[in-house]
């Protein structure tokens, strides 16, 4: 789940407009600048079938943060739906529902800054589901992939000022589900065989080449990080990241660009998604 600074309650708000519009009308003008600047995205919202769901996230004060929001909640809603993860470039791919067996995420929070939102939200113990199950992390991970995508494809709606931590979500669900790997290869033999099994490798493969494709892409894009670097520096560490190859049959892409300077905000609001 996506927890988000967001009100639900509005009822007008200012549009790019003179005057102020109703609500409905900017989030109908929200969809329609999703469709031609995400098509990707819209799809999402085209796929869902309560397109009221969809369009609560939508508020008009940060057009961009709404819509990329909406995207991931729909997201979830769709695998839940479907038993599957809905992929960025069309399709699907079914959920390994083997990886509940597994041992559960919240042992690797210890490798991560307790502080750290996402830690919290997504590893501490008796918190999302994800904290239990691996099958909720993958889903996580899948649902800041589309987050993060349609993020980056939305820019031309930032506002000066607004939530700037876009990456970050992406970034921290990679470095989990690294770390995730890493253990397991060291100290669970059970769920390190689990995870080369074929249809759990599959999806494994599929979800982190599709994550890193867009993680990599966001480092073209200024100003939309905020403690990304800490997430993207575990993964570049060769102590980290040696199970994540073994799995996908190839070294783990770590998105290195993004540790340049200039492609972090040092400031902005920050939320968890």
């Amino acid at each position: 789940m996506r927890t988000a600074l967001l009100s639900a309650a509005a009822a007008l708000f200012i549009c790019p407009a003179v005057y102020a519009a109703p609500a409905s009308d900017c989030k109908m003008q929200a969809v329609q600048d999703l469709n031609r600047l995400s098509p990707q995205g819209h799809a999402i919202y085209s796929a869902i079938a309560d397109k009221k769901f969809f369009l609560r996230w939508i508020t008009c004060d940060d057009v961009q943060l709404g819509l990329a929001t909406a995207v991931h909640e729909s997201v979830h809603m769709l695998t839940e739906e479907k038993d599957a993860f809905p992929l960025i470039e069309g399709g699907s791919i079914k959920r390994a529902h083997a990886v509940s067996r597994f041992y559960p995420p919240r042992e690797i929070a210890a490798r991560f800054d307790r502080s750290s939102a996402y830690v919290e939200t997504y590893l501490r113990p008796g918190a999302a589901s994800s904290s239990s199950d691996f099958l909720y992390l993958l889903d996580e991970l899948n649902a800041y992939s589309h987050d993060l995508n349609s993020a980056i494809r939305l820019q031309p709606l930032h506002k000066g000022g607004s939530q700037v931590d876009h990456r970050d979500g992406l970034a921290a669900l990679m470095s989990f589900v690294m770390a995730y790997a890493d253990t397991a290869k060291r100290q669970k033999p059970a769920t390190w065989e689990g995870l080369q099994k074929p249809e759990v490798k599959k999806v494994l493969q599929t979800l982190w080449g599709q994550a890193e494709t867009v993680l990599t892409a966001s480092c073209g894009t200024p100003g939309i990080g905020r403690d990304d670097r800490k997430s993207i520096g575990f993964m570049c560490d060769a102590k980290n990241n040696g199970a994540m190859g073994d799995l996908l049959g190839r070294p783990a892409a770590c998105a290195s660009a993004c540790l340049q300077p200039g492609t972090v905000s040092e400031s902005g609001t920050s939320a968890t998604r």
